[in-house]
C-alpha cells in the first residue's frame, strides 16, 4: 500500500476496538482508536482521517449523531457503520446521514478491509455516488407483455411473438424481446411468469419428469423413437391454460432499490428478471438486459 489509509476505529468496547485496530495495522492501515463519539470528534478536529469505522450504540452521543457531526467537521471523510445491533431502520438512518456503508458484527476482516478500501477510493473519485435506481431502468408494466392465468398457450405465444416483431433498434436504442410474459389473475395480482423455457418444459413428455419405480431406476428412453413427438406435443399444449404451465412469479424489489441490489439478486437466485414494486404494487420489470445496457452506458 503506497500510502497508508488512515482509519479511526470508534467503539465503546475496549477489547474489540484494540483487537480490530491491531488487525488493521497488520493489514497496512494507520489506525487510531476512540472509545466514544465525543472522543472521535475531538480527534478529527485535530487530525484528519480517511475512513471512520463507527459503532452505533455507545454512551454519550450515539453513532448516528456522531456521524452527522463527523460529516459537518470533515465532509470528505468516509464513515462505515459497524454495529452489533443492526436494523433496517438504523441502516436507513445511516444512509440518510451520508454513511458510506453499514456492516453488522461479527464482520470478517477481509470484508471490513475491502469496504475501507472502497471508502478510500470514493474519496478520490470526482463522480458522485448517486446512480440510477431500479425505477430508472425498468420496463414499465404498461409496456411489458402480460397475460392472465386463463389465457391459452396459443394466445400467450402470439403475444410473445409480437414482442419480438415490434423491436426497435438504432444506434441509440437497444431492445430485445421479452422472452417471458407476466401472468396475472382475475384480481390483477401478479401470480407467475410464463417464459420460453416454461413452454419448452411443457412440450417434454410427462413421463420424462415422472419419478421412476425403484425397480426401474436404470430405465432409459431411446430418443430414436421420438421422431414426430415434438410436433405432436407442441400441438397438444396449444389450448392449455397459461396457469397450468407457468412458473412462480419472480421476486420483487422496491422502486428505490439501487442497481447493485438488483444485480446481486439476479446472480444470487440465478434469475433473468425481477419485478419492481411501489407500495406493494407491481409497476415494472428489470431484466438482465437492462442491467447489461446500464453497464454498457457506464463503460462506453
Amino acid at each position: 500500500m503506497a500510502k497508508k489509509i488512515r482509519v479511526l476505529m470508534v467503539d465503546d468496547e475496549e477489547q474489540f476496538r484494540a483487537t480490530t485496530s491491531k488487525l488493521l495495522q497488520k493489514r497496512g492501515y494507520e489506525t487510531t482508536i476512540a472509545g466514544s463519539g465525543e472522543e472521535a470528534i475531538g480527534i478529527l478536529k485535530e487530525k484528519p482521517q480517511d475512513v471512520v469505522v463507527l459503532d452505533i450504540k455507545m454512551p454519550g452521543i450515539d453513532g448516528h449523531d456522531a456521524l452527522s457531526r463527523i460529516k459537518e467537521i470533515r465532509p470528505e471523510t468516509q464513515v462505515i457503520m459497524l454495529t452489533g445491533h443492526g436494523t433496517p431502520d438504523s441502516a436507513k438512518e445511516s444512509l440518510i446521514r451520508n454513511a458510506f456503508d453499514y456492516l453488522s458484527k461479527p464482520c470478517p476482516m477481509d470484508i471490513l478491509c475491502a469496504k475501507i478500501n472502497d471508502a478510500y477510493a470514493a474519496m478520490h473519485r470526482d463522480e458522485p455516488r448517486d446512480e440510477k435506481k431500479a425505477r430508472d431502468i425498468m420496463i414499465h408494466i404498461g409496456d411489458y407483455t402480460t397475460v392472465t392465468v386463463d389465457n391459452t398457450v396459443r394466445e400467450a405465444m402470439k403475444k410473445l411473438m409480437n414482442s419480438f416483431r415490434s423491436l426497435v433498434s438504432s444506434s441509440r436504442i437497444m431492445e430485445t424481446g421479452h422472452r417471458s410474459l407476466l401472468v396475472f389473475d382475475q384480481n390483477k395480482e401478479l401470480v407467475g411468469v410464463l417464459s420460453i423455457l416454461d413452454l419448452i418444459r411443457a412440450v417434454r413428455p410427462s413421463y420424462l419428469s415422472a419419478p421412476k419405480p425403484s425397480m426401474a431406476d436404470s430405465m432409459q428412453y431411446s430418443s430414436m423413437f421420438w421422431s414426430g413427438l415434438f410436433t405432436s406435443q407442441t400441438k397438444g399444449i396449444a389450448d392449455k391454460k397459461v396457469g397450468d404451465i407457468m412458473s412462480e412469479s419472480p421476486p420483487g424489489v422496491d422502486e428505490d432499490s439501487n442497481l447493485m441490489e438488483v444485480a446481486d439478486l439476479l446472480c444470487r437466485d440465478k434469475l433473468r428478471q425481477v419485478v419492481v414494486t411501489s407500495k406493494g404494487r407491481v409497476i415494472g420489470v428489470v431484466r438482465e438486459q437492462e442491467i447489461f445496457f446500464e453497464m454498457a452506458n457506464i463503460i462506453m
